[in-house]
């Protein structure tokens, strides 16, 4: 056999992935650069879900879509949506076919790892004034000491105001602060293993240490409560009824000298829903139904009313099929869904952790998985080989550079997404997003490229 016959053999029989740059020209990739310029934007405005939903919501209005009411008329093109509580969001585009057709679904998450102030967080020890704070979702504890933190969130008060609080974002505000222990003293904490080092019960926010200038006890505590109380009208009872957290105050950047990836915080999930925020509104009129979700409470389990596990969206879904005289379950039994969830991105830092073979690469496209879970496949929903064909040929059709994923060895550890809980209803669900450099950080890591690649993944399906 002729050498060029072997060379024309291995390009047909090898599955040979390539660096997404040797795959694109100039001008897709300024159009690359150009589209993660509006998703820096939508991230710095989106410390925290309620944040996130709100921006959606006004760039959603601003492209037409209008809030939906039970019972209004609908046609094909109409564009819709409905908050959840304003921790959750769901779009429609109104497609051509019925619903007993089914629909396109992409389902991303809003929330992030961050830490909650506690019920009664705020005390006074050595004449500096703390909150108590309790983390939420999985994170490295000791990355978040020694770094500038931000203050969001509402306070509800008793008359049913809802109080909003924001410190921290503009230049101008103060920031806060979890201290640690110099290396000079840190012979034991050096020991300890780094899950030991720093312990939730240390995550204390440093927020003052000016003392109110009378003689009573806890006079730093008062100071910062009088402050609060002229700038929000709050008291310490308040706090009760308070969703207040603590998020790194670090503005997304771009990374490298060729600028060609993004620092952030909460790139996971808010880099997948901000494309599959921008594919609805870029749909015009599709065959099947588009339905975009924004859903909170992913990082502990997508549990709670504005989690995935909610009948939120059934509620939606089923008020669009009674328009149209369709069942429900016709209609979910027909739909396909995107659980559009960042995936890791291999580290070269950390190689021990991955099997290369089957591990996203920065710079490669969109990451589909499989499956998820942990182990032995636990907490996956597993998607058909009929649907990883299906998606190959989808984005062959529209130029959408992807690579088939896993999260890292198979014994090593695992995760999930709402993969599973679209799939329990009957749907035909595959995980698919960004890779992730440093996932659960502060402070985390995207690739240009592969944003880019996600939002065109997503609005092939929605167009298909």
């Amino acid at each position: 056999m002729s050498e060029s016959k072997k060379s024309e053999w291995r390009e047909k029989l090898f599955y040979q992935q390539k660096n997404g740059y040797d795959l694109i020209d100039a001008e897709e990739s300024r159009l690359a650069f150009a589209y993660c310029e509006g998703y820096k934007q939508f991230l710095n405005a989106s410390r925290t879900e309620r944040e996130a939903v709100r921006e959606a919501i006004s760039i959603a209005e601003s492209e037409g879509f209008v809030p939906y009411v039970p019972g209004m008329a609908l046609k094909a093109g109409d564009r819709v949506y409905q908050s959840n509580r304003g921790k959750a969001l769901m779009l429609a585009v109104i497609g051509e076919q019925p619903l007993s057709e089914g629909c396109v679904i992409a389902g991303a998450h809003v929330d992030c790892p961050r830490l909650d102030l506690k019920q009664v967080p705020m005390y006074e020890d050595t004449e500096m004034a703390f909150f108590k704070t309790h983390y939420y979702g999985g994170i490295k504890k000791y990355q978040w000491v020694a770094i500038p933190l931000e203050l969001h969130g509402v306070v509800a008060l008793k008359n049913g105001d809802l109080i909003d609080v924001v410190i921290g974002r503009d230049p101008d505000d103060p920031q806060f602060v979890i201290t640690d222990l110099l290396p000079h003293l840190a012979a034991d904490q050096m020991k300890k293993t780094l899950a030991e080092g720093i312990t939730g019960e240390g995550l204390n926010i440093l927020i003052g240490s000016m003392p109110y200038d009378d003689e009573g006890k806890d006079r730093v505590k008062l100071a910062i409560l009088s402050l609060l109380y002229d700038d929000y009208g709050i008291t310490e009872e308040d706090f009760l009824s308070a969703e207040l957290v603590a998020t790194p105050a670090f503005e997304a950047r771009d990374i490298g000298l060729d600028r060609s990836l993004i620092g952030g915080y909460g790139h996971d999930d808010r880099v997948c829903a901000y494309a599959e925020l921008r594919a609805i509104l870029d749909v015009k009129t599709p065959k099947r139904t588009a339905v975009c979700i924004l859903a909170d409470k992913e990082e502990i389990g997508s549990e709670g009313v504005s989690g995935m596990k909610s009948r939120a969206f059934e509620t939606f879904m089923e008020d669009l099929c009674d328009a149209q005289g369709v069942a429900l379950r016709r209609c979910f039994e027909n739909s396909f869904c995107i659980s559009a969830d960042v995936c890791n991105a291999f580290d070269p830092n950390f190689p021990e952790v991955s099997e290369k073979r089957n591990e996203a690469k920065v710079n490669y496209g969109m990451g589909i998985c499989k499956y998820t879970g942990a182990r032995g496949k636990s907490g996956t929903s597993d998607a058909s080989a009929e649907i990883v064909a299906h998606l190959r040929r989808l984005f062959a059709e529209n130029g959408v550079v992807w690579q088939l994923v896993e999260l890292g060895k198979v014994d090593q550890g695992g995760g999930g997404t709402i993969a599973k809980f679209m799939a329990e209803r009957n749907i035909d669900t595959i995980d698919a997003g960004v890779p992730v450099l440093s996932m659960h950080a502060p402070f985390e890591v995207v690739s240009k490229f592969d944003c880019w690649m996600t939002y065109k993944g997503v609005l092939a399906a929605y167009n298909e």
